[in-house]
């Protein structure tokens, strides 16, 4: 994972490539107060069911999802968010392809 360069133009959708059978990520943004990183996922991946210690939001950028959080499955598609809260368990599923731009706020 490589941090982007400041004062450089972004495109979230195509900034990053699909792997086949595989999960991408890249760091855009790294910071002692957070994290902000995009992800490539490829139909049927998945990130096993795990918690942090900070709060974290998903932005859906392109594609389906579904993330369980606490084990209740939310369904997620183009343009839709949701938080996931510190300390409690997630998981994320791709029901198809899809990227995600993570930001996670460490901290009050």
């Amino acid at each position: 994972m490589n941090n982007t360069s400041h004062s450089q133009k972004l495109n979230f959708t195509k900034d990053l490539e699909y792997a086949a059978d595989g999960i991408v990520s890249k760091r855009i943004l790294e910071k002692t107060t957070g994290n902000v990183s995009l992800f490539a996922f490829d139909k049927g991946q998945k990130l096993s069911e795990h918690s942090a210690p900070f709060d974290a939001l998903i932005q859906v950028l392109e594609g389906k999802a579904e993330v369980t959080i606490a084990g209740k499955p939310y369904y997620l598609e183009t343009g839709e968010s949701i938080i996931m809260p510190a300390n409690i368990p997630h998981a994320v599923h791709a029901t198809e392809r899809f990227k995600m731009l993570l930001t996670m706020i460490k901290g009050e």
